[in-house]
């Protein structure tokens, strides 16, 4: 029973840290939906629908302002997304420094900064994919995130 309860601990610590490190990602994910929802909006601006129904209508200048109000937020957003993710960047890339073994800094490196896959951390560190996870565990276990 305890040592099941320990296991269960083990775990739960692990999840943290990989969520913790899956934070600059994250950022970058969202990044990019931002940039592309910005897109969309100038898309939208570019090719306004056209309305035939033959009556006249204002000169449409609240739509501008809107436009440029929603779009305005957007970069806004887009601005403030970096930021975190620059703070977040900082913030892991320090504390996986803070690991003693280099081949525990490279794999966490590699996957939760480059976002590379567990066979190309092998690949790229000359190693075979079982020993990329033990040292991964290692480096889970070693790594300081409070």
């Amino acid at each position: 029973m305890g040592q099941r309860l320990e296991e269960n601990n083990v775990k739960f610590e692990n999840d943290r840290k990989k969520s913790y490190l899956r934070g600059y990602r994250m950022h970058g994910r969202r990044i990019k939906r931002i940039e592309l929802e910005i897109d969309e909006i100038r898309n939208l601006k570019m090719y306004p629908s056209v309305n035939n129904d033959g009556m006249p209508h204002g000169s449409g200048q609240g739509d501008l302002s809107s436009y440029a109000a929603e779009l305005h937020e957007k970069e806004e957003k887009l601005y403030q997304e970096g930021v975190e993710q620059v703070k977040a960047y900082k913030d892991i890339s320090w504390r996986i420094q803070q690991l003693e073994n280099e081949d525990e800094r490279d794999v966490l490196f590699y996957r939760y900064i480059k976002g590379m896959n567990w066979w190309e951390i092998a690949s790229a560190m000359d190693y075979g994919e079982r020993w990329v996870y033990e040292l991964h565990g290692r480096a889970l276990t070693n790594l300081k995130i409070s």
